[in-house]
C-alpha cells in the first residue's frame, strides 16, 4: 500500500521569513461565538515557508504560476542524500540515479535550522555543472530541506528556469522518504496568478 509523507511546514502567523521579505500575518477575522461563523485572514509573500519558484521570479518569462499544468508538478521522484555539503557537485553516481523527466529533492539535513540566519543566508548551493546535469535530465523540478539551491547573485535559478526547471524551498522531513526506493512526487501550488506560490508538497511511498 502506499503511504502519504507531508513535505511541507505550516503556515502560522509570523512564520521565518528570508531577511528582508514581507512577515507573513495569519490572523482569526471572525469568532463563532461573536460572529456566527470563524474565519481567518492571511497575508503572506509567495516566497514564505514550503513554496514553488516559477520561472517569472528570476527571468523574463512570462509564464505565470497558475499557467503551469498540472501534470508538469506531479511525478517520480529521486532523493539524493547531500547532506554535510555545502557546495553540491555532480557525481559520476548521479548518472544512473537521476531519471530523466522527475522531481529531484536535495536532502540537506537542514530542516532543523529553519529560522536562524545561518539557514536562509549560509544553505548548500549547486555547482553550475550540477544545475546544467538536471537541465540535460530534463528534471520538472528540484526541491530543497533548505532556503535556496544557491545565493546570490542566484545564477543557479536562471540556469534551472531557463531549462524548464522548477524550485520548490523550505521543504521539511526529507529523512522520511531515505528508505523508500518509489516516490511519487506531488508539488501543488495555490491557482495564483503571480510569479511564485505557496505549496503543499508531499510524496507518496510504499
Amino acid at each position: 500500500m502506499r503511504r502519504f509523507i507531508d513535505l511541507t511546514r505550516v503556515v502560522e502567523d509570523n512564520q521565518p521569513v528570508y531577511p528582508g521579505d514581507d512577515r507573513t500575518r495569519l490572523s482569526r477575522s471572525r469568532v463563532l461565538n461573536e460572529d456566527g461563523y470563524n474565519n481567518h485572514r492571511l497575508e503572506i509573500s509567495m516566497h514564505s515557508g514550503t513554496h514553488i519558484d516559477g520561472p517569472l521570479h528570476l527571468t523574463q518569462s512570462d509564464l505565470y504560476i497558475d499557467q503551469i499544468e498540472i501534470d508538469r508538478l506531479i511525478c517520480n521522484g529521486v532523493l539524493l542524500d547531500v547532506r554535510g555539503e555545502i557546495e553540491i557537485t555532480l557525481k559520476p553516481q548521479y548518472e544512473d540515479v537521476v531519471s530523466e523527466d522527475s522531481i529531484v529533492l536535495f536532502w540537506t539535513g537542514r530542516d532543523s535550522l529553519f529560522g536562524s540566519e545561518d539557514y536562509f543566508l549560509k544553505n548548500p548551493y549547486l555547482t553550475s555543472e550540477m544545475a546544467e546535469f538536471l537541465v540535460r535530465r530534463k528534471t520538472r523540478m528540484v526541491g530543497f530541506d533548505s532556503s535556496s539551491p544557491d545565493r546570490y547573485p542566484y545564477d543557479i535559478h536562471r540556469i534551472l528556469f531557463k531549462g524548464g526547471c522548477f524550485i520548490a524551498e523550505n521543504l521539511v522531513g526529507l529523512e522520511k522518504l531515505s528508505d523508500s526506493e518509489d516516490l511519487e512526487i506531488f508539488a501543488i501550488p495555490l491557482k495564483i496568478h503571480a510569479d511564485s506560490s505557496i505549496a503543499r508538497i508531499f510524496a507518496a511511498v510504499r
